[in-house]
C-alpha cells in the first residue's frame, strides 16, 4: 500500500495544495502547528534525504525558498522554521521525505529546542572524525 503522501499526489486522499510542477508538491499540514503549516513533498516516493537524488533534494529547497519568503509574507509571519526529520528517532512519522515551512508568530504555543551538550563533546575529537 501506498504511503499517505503518494496517496495525497495520486489525487487519493484529499489536500489543500497550494504549489505544484512536475517534480513536487507542497499542501497545507492537516495539524497545522503554526497558522500557515506547509509541507514540501517530492511526487515520486523517497524514504528519506538519504534516499533522494541531489538533483531533486536541490529543486524541492528551491521551492522551499521561495514558498517560504511567500508564505511568511503573505500570513504576516515575523520568522519562520524549516525542518526536516530523517528516521524515526529524529522524528521522522511519515516515511516519505519531507520538509515542513512553520511560519512564525508571537505567542504560537510551538517550542522547538536544543539542548546544550557543548561541556560533554571533545569539538577537536568530533572534527577530527568528520574531516
Amino acid at each position: 500500500m501506498s504511503c499517505v503522501f503518494c496517496l495525497i499526489n495520486e489525487g487519493k486522499i484529499p489536500s489543500k495544495k497550494i504549489y505544484e510542477d512536475d517534480k513536487v508538491i507542497a499542501i497545507l499540514d492537516i495539524s497545522q502547528a503554526t497558522y500557515g503549516h506547509t509541507l514540501v513533498i517530492p511526487k515520486e516516493h523517497y524514504d528519506d534525504i538519504f534516499s533522494m537524488p541531489l538533483d531533486l533534494y536541490l529543486h524541492l529547497q528551491e521551492v522551499v525558498h521561495k514558498l517560504a519568503k511567500e508564505i511568511t509574507t503573505k500570513l504576516n509571519a515575523s520568522s519562520c522554521n524549516i525542518l526536516n526529520n530523517n528516521g524515526e528517532l529524529a522524528g521522522q512519522t511519515v516515511k516519505h521525505f519531507h520538509v515542513h515551512i512553520l511560519p512564525r508568530y508571537e505567542n504560537d504555543d510551538l517550542k522547538i529546542t536544543f539542548t546544550d551538550h557543548g561541556n560533554k563533546v571533545d569539538l577537536d575529537e568530533l572534527k577530527n572524525k568528520l574531516a
